[in-house]
């Protein structure tokens, strides 16, 4: 399938994905409980000032604001009959900022979790939740989309309903999933878990990886991870800009600008082809990691002790794929690179 984003991922070693939304509309004055989505019709000049700030530091792909776009979870607020027009716009505000640049500028139609547990633990059936996604995805397709991005997943029934959703809108998709429960999902999954689930997916994605989760350090470790599978598809690395921390009735991450351009580096030399930034990060992160991964020459794949040095410690002892009773994470055991 040709489209603008594997064509960029062809062309280029690395390709920088943007940074925070929330984090960043907070800033702009989103109140804790409201849904992003409706400033897309509320406030569009924000949300055009959210995608510019992206493109303006240096992103070569940022995320529409349409996470919680999905009829469950804006059902929270009513409005779960305007998902596909919510998620539509955010797409053609995008779209409008892309268009403006003098270099190709990929929008990614954000998904997220319908914030509901899958059958047979929850209520959720995995026909309802491919409706569900198909019906986002088919507003951010109408929108101008390039590509469809599902983040922040837990379970590995809702990423393969949306998967299927995904091939019925006829969509190029990447995701993302969520370790920040000592090397696992919320659900239990495993780096490696995630690498073997891909690729038997009817509708593969371009590219996969790793958002959020607990810091920049655990989500290298879960990078080091995919790569021990030895994949030959696009790694995602969207790491939160350090910790959260509450300070004077706000949430602060401690990650500085300068520990997001080395993270940036060493995901870049540890397999990952697009790079970002999660809860956190915000421009001035986003403009020293450009400047880190145009200026810093390509290194050998880092070690975890290399990792921690630069970024700081690990939240767990283990990563989640480690064998029964070693304690120690194995993820660099293979040292080949990965095709660019």
């Amino acid at each position: 399938m040709t489209n603008a984003l594997s064509k960029m991922i062809a062309e280029r070693e690395w390709i920088l994905a943007d940074g925070a939304t929330g984090t960043n509309l907070f800033n702009m004055g989103l109140s804790s409980g409201d849904a992003p989505e409706m400033w897309n019709v509320e406030h569009p000049d924000r949300i055009e000032k959210l995608y510019a700030m992206a493109v303006d530091a240096g992103s070569d792909l940022f995320l529409t604001n349409s996470f919680g776009g999905n009829a469950a979870r804006l059902k929270l607020h009513g409005a779960q009959k305007r998902a596909r027009e919510l998620s539509r716009i955010s797409a053609e505000i995008g779209r409008e900022v892309a268009d403006r640049r003098d270099r190709p500028v990929i929008v990614a139609g954000s998904v997220g979790p319908t914030g509901e547990i899958m059958a047979p633990m929850g209520s959720m059936t995995h026909e309802l939740a491919v409706e569900i996604f198909h019906e986002q995805a088919e507003g951010l397709k109408e929108g101008g989309a390039d590509v469809l991005w599902l983040e922040t997943i837990s379970a590995p029934e809702e990423y393969k309903a949306a998967a299927e959703a995904f091939k019925l809108a006829d969509m190029p998709w990447c995701g993302t999933m969520s370790f920040d429960t000592a090397g696992r999902t919320m659900m239990g999954l495993t780096s490696a878990d995630m690498a073997v689930m891909v690729e038997k997916l009817d509708h593969k994605p371009l590219a996969f990886g790793a958002n959020c989760g607990v810091g920049a350090s655990d989500l290298m470790r879960t990078v080091l991870g995919f790569v021990a599978q030895g994949t030959e598809r696009p790694i995602v690395a969207k790491g939160n800009a350090g910790i959260p921390k509450y300070v004077d009735g706000h949430i602060h991450y401690n990650g500085t600008p300068d520990l997001m351009a080395d993270y940036a580096v060493l995901a870049r030399d540890a397999g990952a082809t697009i790079i970002g930034g999660c809860c956190g990060t915000m421009p001035e992160h986003l403009s020293k990691m450009r400047d880190a991964l145009e200026t810093r020459p390509r290194g050998e794949r880092p070690t975890l002790e290399q990792i921690t040095d630069a970024l700081g410690a690990f939240s767990s002892a283990v990563d989640g794929t480690e064998d029964a009773g070693d304690d120690t994470p194995q993820p660099t055991r293979r040292n080949r690179r990965r095709r660019g």
